[in-house]
């Protein structure tokens, strides 16, 4: 006892507890000496101080402080130490007992408050799955999670997915259920669950179209009495109905689940009487749909409902009832803030940060969404009723515009306006509609450059291009970022044939919106002007990924294939014009003209039989398919189609003269005849038809050969007349022009460079300067030829006409002079158009084409 030291009871116990102890004093731990010095050393590796005498942890070490002294530690106020024991003492019974020490604390026991060296503890005991309770509940969580894969698959449109797991869910459910019977728990059947499983299986047949199964299982949970509040979803069974097009059944439901819900719950009151709304003015009973109408506008109103309501009463024809609906309209609270609120302001630094934070939230989107919703309906009502509520529709729009500028809706007043211009266009009373953009000028920014595009518009299709430019002007002064402006001015310097200028503009439409189909459409046109095909070709190939089913663009990539020589891809890209077009003809005549090109006369012929039969009237179409008939002799098929040229074009000698061709080509020289001599009739100085007239009645011997022979020989001096008439003329402009070049050859020189600077006027030059060169050959060879048999030739190569000679020979003169119209002339490409004389009325029409080497 003598090591025990008794409290002395003047002594407080609990004294001193509030004493400052310097060793914890972690602030200044870095300037302490002694602790850095343990810090460096193996200090942390020494065995641990036990408390086993009184004193030697603590007291007889000195202890560092941060104060630079070092004490001795004491017990405080004289306490004993309590954490010490000697000799197997039991610890001293104090008023606390102390976490890890016990009464029994023996020698040589060591500090283990958390029982560590007894060992890990044993393993938790293992579950029994066998018994029916587990099994209940694991069959539960999988039910549960069936209906949330279910859930889930539906969310991401896997709508199959979705009903297999709300099937499965509901096999499992009643396995559930039969287990609970058989394990005697039938009165603790989860209803929660069992309505989840049935209500998921109604909504995913509903969703997978499959309406009799979803009416079957919403059946099931309606007339099922221990479900709660099931009323309400003869709603979803009464949504089936009416897209089945089932109205007086949708009807009938929608009025039941009406009277199964309180008038606590109004929203849902006010969805289901707009739904039984709705059902009516599909039926046609406009007035019972007022009814309903009315009601909701008058309880709850909102925008959906002020535009149906509008509707009915202009299927009734109400006048006035449109102009109080209309009212109603623009006065419905949207229950939006006021926009100003997203404005920063300079001040507050954390006002802007939450202010930048919900600019483009959740929320404002849902409030944008409605603005523009309700802006929308107001638009449209207001075109719908304007016609109807006065006596013209001027009247009836100004009503309207006056009414919502009184209204929360005042910008709107505006675009009303323009739209009235608009409607205009659309009566094609153009005047009007330029009256009434005009009065925009002086509005604000925004407006006047919304009217100034449209009056760039219009100018731009009256083609007065130069107030087309200054309305565009305008429009851009306005507003310089308004793509629209930007196009406009493109297009009037497009036209002026200034297109690397109209390309900056298209461009500069393309940065302020790269969406704007028109800007990239008319850019790809220009570099088509320009012959930067690579370009142009990447313009459409992005413009075709955004419009992917447009015709025009890819008509222009096959068109832009076929100019870059591959004529393989301008065939792939015409087969999807077709297949968005299929009755297109320009686009099957194209198709036609590839493959002939390419050598498939089957498939070009396909192509362009199609294109014939949607449009009768191409003589390019009509030319080609007589010509792949001759060659296929078939002529008596080939006549159908020169008979539609010559019904098309009744002044042009030549199908009138292919007709006849195929007559005399099919054997039928008798009707052959008989169309030369209409022919003739119709064009009494026509040379060919002479020659075959007389060719014909020789072979025939027939005795009217004389008097087409005597004919041919008056109409081929008078052409011979014409012709050195003509000659003369020629020789004596070229001689003063050349006259004209003497007297001015420095003049003459300066001319040469600017033609040469743009091609389409080099064509003409170079056209002609070739001119007096073919005339001159011209003249040498009828200055040769002196008799009639030469001249008749060179009348035949004069002619359009082919090689080959007439079938039967004859001895007479005339023959070497005869040429069938018919051959491979109708293969020929296209020239331009022919040089006639102008000034001579007996000038002969296929004079251009004497000038053309054979």
């Amino acid at each position: 006892m003598e090591n025990v030291h008794l409290a002395v009871e003047e002594d407080d116990l609990y004294s001193g507890y509030n004493d400052y102890n310097p060793t914890f004093d972690s602030e200044e731990l870095e300037n302490d000496v002694g602790f850095q010095q343990a810090v460096r050393t193996s200090h942390g590796r020494r065995p641990p101080m036990t408390a086993k005498f009184p004193g030697t942890a603590m007291g007889a070490r000195p202890l560092a402080s941060s104060f630079g002294s070092r004490m001795p530690l004491a017990s405080s106020m004289g306490r004993p130490m309590t954490g010490a024991v000697q000799d197997g003492a039991a610890r001293p019974m104090t008023a606390v007992r102390a976490a890890g020490y016990t009464s029994s604390l023996t020698r040589g026991s060591t500090f283990d408050p958390l029982g560590q060296s007894k060992g890990p503890a044993p393993p938790l005991e293992a579950k029994n799955e066998d018994t029916p309770e587990e099994k209940i509940k694991i069959l539960e969580k999988k039910v549960n999670d069936l209906i949330e894969e279910s859930c889930m698959a539906q969310s991401i449109g896997a709508l199959q997915l979705a009903l297999e797991k709300a099937k499965e869910a509901g096999r499992k459910e009643r396995a559930l259920v039969r287990q609970r019977e058989q394990s005697g728990n039938a009165d603790h059947i989860n209803l929660d669950l069992t309505y989840s499983v049935l209500l998921n299986l109604a909504n995913q047949y509903a969703n997978n179209e499959m309406y009799p199964e979803a009416l079957n299982s919403y059946q099931v949970i309606v007339k099922n009495k221990m479900f709660s509040n099931a009323g309400r979803l003869k709603v979803n069974m009464a949504n089936i109905y009416f897209k089945q097009k089932n109205y007086p059944k949708a009807i009938k439901f929608y009025r039941m689940a009406l009277d199964q819900i309180s008038n606590t719950h109004k929203e849902m009151r006010i969805k289901i009487m707009q739904n039984i709304g709705v059902v009516f003015v599909r039926m046609g009973q406009y007035s019972d749909a007022i009814t309903s109408f009315e009601h909701i506008m008058s309880e709850s109103p909102n925008i959906r409902t002020g535009f149906n309501l509008i509707l009915c009463y202009y299927a009734i024809g109400d006048r006035e009832r449109m102009k109080k609906a209309f009212q109603k309209l623009i006065s419905v609270p949207l229950g939006i803030d006021d926009e100003d609120k997203y404005i920063p302001t300079n001040d507050d630094t954390n006002s802007n940060m939450v202010i930048e934070a919900i600019k483009n939230d959740k929320l404002h989107q849902m409030e944008r969404d409605l603005k523009v919703l309700a802006e929308k309906y107001i638009m449209t009502a207001a075109k719908l009723i304007a016609p109807a509520i006065e006596t013209s529709f001027a009247t009836g729009f100004d009503w309207c515009v006056d009414m919502v500028k009184s209204s929360q809706y005042v910008e709107l007043a505006n675009d009303l306006e323009i739209n009235k211009a608009i409607t205009y266009l659309r009566q094609k009373d153009f005047n009007q509609a330029v009256e009434t953009l005009k009065t925009f000028e002086k509005k604000d920014s925004r407006v006047k450059s919304a009217a100034a595009t449209n009056l760039s518009f219009l100018y731009f299709l009256e083609k007065d291009y130069d107030q087309a430019d200054r309305y565009a002007d305008l429009a851009m002064n306005a507003d310089r970022y308004n793509p629209a402006a930007l196009i406009n001015k493109g297009n009037t310097v497009f036209v002026k044939q200034d297109y690397e200028k109209a390309a900056e503009f298209y461009k500069e439409a393309l940065r302020n919106d790269s969406s704007c189909t028109e800007a990239l459409y008319n850019l790809g046109l220009t570099y088509k002007r320009l012959n930067r095909l690579e370009e142009a070709l990447d313009c459409f190939l992005k413009l075709h990924a955004i419009l992917r089913n447009s015709a025009q663009v890819m008509y222009q990539l096959a068109h832009l294939y076929e100019l870059l020589e591959d004529p393989q891809q301008a065939i792939e890209w015409l087969m999807q014009v077709i297949s968005v077009t299929p009755t297109d003809p320009q686009a099957l005549a194209k198709l036609g003209e590839l493959h002939d090109g390419e050598g498939d006369k089957s498939q070009a012929f396909q192509y362009y039989y199609e294109s014939f039969r949607y449009f009768p009237s191409n003589i390019d179409v009509i030319e080609w398919l007589g010509a792949y008939y001759i060659e296929t002799q078939f002529c008596e098929k080939a006549i159908q189609y020169f008979e539609r040229a010559t019904l098309i074009q009744p002044t042009q000698v030549k199908w009138q003269l292919m007709v006849a061709s195929c007559y005399r080509r099919s054997g039928n020289y008798q009707k052959a005849l008989e169309t030369y001599k209409d022919i003739h009739r119709k064009f009494p100085e026509n040379v060919e038809c002479l020659r075959f007239l007389v060719r014909l009645c020789t072979d025939m011997g027939l005795k009217e050969v004389q008097d087409y022979a005597t004919k041919l020989k008056k109409v081929e001096k008078m052409k011979e007349i014409r012709e050195q008439r003509v000659k003369s003329g020629r020789e004596g402009s070229a001689r003063g022009r050349r006259e004209g070049r003497e007297g001015s050859a420095g003049s003459a020189a300066g001319i040469s460079t600017p033609v040469l600077t743009s091609p389409k006027k080099s064509s003409i030059m170079e056209s002609k300067q070739l001119s007096p060169v073919l005339d001159s050959g011209r003249d040498s060879g009828h200055s040769s030829s002196s008799t009639k048999g030469e001249r008749l030739s060179a009348k035949m190569r004069s002619l359009p006409g082919s090689n080959e000679p007439y079938e039967t020979s004859s001895p007479k003169e005339l023959d070497a002079s005869y040429v069938d119209p018919l051959g491979p002339q109708m293969e020929r490409p296209k020239t331009g158009a022919k040089r006639r004389v102008e000034d001579d009325d007996f000038a002969d029409e296929e004079l251009g084409d004497d000038l053309l080497p054979e």
